[in-house]
């Protein structure tokens, strides 16, 4: 019967052009019996064959083009027939026991919307929050605890709470998408949940073409216009426009100070890092979408 629980489940990952030994390990960590989508957000996905060989639970998707996190993760859940998905990033590794674990929560008495993981006490970076930072925890069972938002390198979706499985905004091509998620969850009554057993290392910033070091500069531009677009973009759609500006002013005026500072420096690397800062927060300011890509 427990066993049973693992078929309402499928593991998206989300990859583009993703380094080949990092993919691996992450698919060899998830259990053979849960049912493996890769969504590749390009035109093709290269070693196909030898994937699909290697992993009988896995079948592998291209979306065309890059539709960024959001539209590549809804194009993958519209793909699925199970009521669960994990967003798994593919620069994760799960925990041996993840996936006993998680069928702790796909049971159809526990209601959620969302569930996020945990990462092993060598990672410095947090996986919740609260949106309010005076709000306490509050732990409702034995390894969830309630809270405001969840890391997106890997969450636990229930599917029938969102109609045509439209998770994500496409409006936010990458970053604060988890942000935004957990936000518009909690606004419509939802419930956002971490949980204590769900443990997955997480590399960072490794699951995707921009990790090559060859496109260090590229992808630390991209990062920077993206970050400062969708911050300011979360800010105005989920509080309003005076909020982001609030929250975003000095920041966007800092940005631009340094610009011309290191203009004047002909520090050309930490000028890129201004503009694009500045650039993202301004486009995102007058209502421009979020456009900035790398091209291959």
């Amino acid at each position: 019967m427990n066993e049973n629980l693992l078929s309402k489940l499928t593991v998206i990952i989300l990859t583009y052009k993703t380094n080949r030994e990092i993919l691996s390990n992450c698919l060899k960590s998830i259990d053979e019996k849960v049912k493996i989508k890769i969504i590749e957000n390009s035109e093709n996905f290269e070693n196909e064959k030898e994937f699909l060989s290697n992993f009988s639970n896995l079948t592998i998707e291209c979306t065309g083009k890059n539709l960024g996190f959001g539209g590549g993760n809804n194009f993958g859940f519209n793909k699925t027939n199970t009521k669960f998905v994990l967003a798994l990033s593919p620069d994760t590794i799960c925990d041996k026991d993840f996936f006993e674990n998680i069928k702790l929560y796909l049971k159809d008495n526990l209601d959620f919307s969302l569930i996020g993981v945990s990462y092993y006490q060598n990672q410095p970076f947090p996986t919740y929050g609260y949106f309010n930072k005076s709000k306490k925890k509050e732990t409702l069972i034995d390894s969830l605890i309630d809270v405001d938002w969840i890391a997106g390198c890997a969450m636990l979706i229930n599917l029938d709470k969102y109609k045509n499985k439209t998770v994500f905004d496409e409006n936010i091509f990458i970053y604060f998408e988890d942000f935004d998620i957990c936000f518009q969850a909690k606004k419509n009554g939802g419930k956002v949940f971490s949980s204590k057993l769900l443990l997955i290392e997480h590399l960072g910033n490794k699951g995707s073409l921009a990790a090559d070091p060859n496109f260090k500069d590229i992808a630390q531009n991209f990062k920077d216009w993206h970050w400062t677009w969708s911050q300011f973009y979360f800010y105005k759609k989920n509080y309003n426009y005076f909020y982001a500006m609030k929250e975003c002013f000095f920041k966007m005026t800092k940005s631009l100070i340094k610009m011309f500072f290191y203009k004047l420096l002909r520090n050309k690397d930490a000028f890129n890092n201004s503009k694009y800062r500045f650039s993202g927060f301004f486009n995102s300011m007058i209502g421009k979408k979020s456009y900035y890509r790398i091209e291959d």
